[in-house]
């Protein structure tokens, strides 16, 4: 069985809500568009241009991504911090053997940006993906397994190849995550190391 391990980024490893909520704070303004980022950040997860659909006509969806992505590095990024037993996760990864790779629907750009701000160790960092989509890369890096905290990692997990590791620290409880078909399911990343620890000691046994 191979020890490496995939991770989403937002509401996953890193606490991306503060930061996300002023950059929209600030679209709102720029735009003269009355966003809820309360409510766009109890829901994150799918691509930027999905959100903004809900609040704009189609044909000016583009050109407001766009304006998100150039005040996202000031105001967003240093908001950001780590979700609790970020690091233990992956220090649990690296102590096994495996190698780790961040899969996420936010841009490479502002995905490293994160990362690195976060002092997160990671191999590499695949972006502007969500859902099945993830799969490719998934598989391409040979990650055994995938954590995330919304449905569409489940099925990233799935066309990856890979066991579906959920935590209940986005928008989905415990139970609705296993509802949806995740293999794991866990409150929050404190409790992955020892889930690894278990899970890897169980494929050696077997």
């Amino acid at each position: 069985m191979g020890t490496s391990v995939g991770f989403d980024l937002d509401m996953t490893l890193a606490d991306t809500r503060s930061g996300i909520a002023a950059a929209f704070d600030e679209l709102s303004v720029r735009l003269g568009v009355p966003f809820d980022s309360e409510l766009i950040t109890s829901r994150l997860g799918p691509p930027l241009e999905f959100e903004l659909a809900n609040w704009l006509p189609a044909a000016d969806v583009p050109a407001a991504a766009d304006l998100y992505r150039e005040i996202y590095p000031e105001l967003a990024v240093p908001a950001h911090t780590a979700m609790a037993g970020a690091y233990e996760a992956v220090e649990a990864v690296r102590a096994g053997g495996g190698r780790i790779i961040v899969v996420t629907g936010k841009n490479v750009r502002d995905a490293t940006s994160t990362v690195e701000l976060l002092g997160l160790a990671v191999d590499e960092i695949v972006g502007s993906v969500f859902g099945a989509a993830k799969g490719s890369a998934l598989a391409r890096f040979g990650a055994a397994a995938y954590v995330g905290d919304h449905v569409a990692d489940i099925e990233a997990a799935r066309a990856g190849g890979a066991v579906s590791v959920t935590v209940a620290t986005g928008p989905y409880s415990v139970g609705e995550l296993r509802d949806h078909g995740a293999d794991v399911a866990l409150a929050n990343l404190t409790e992955f190391a020892t889930w690894f620890a278990g899970w890897r000691a169980g494929a050696r046994l077997g």
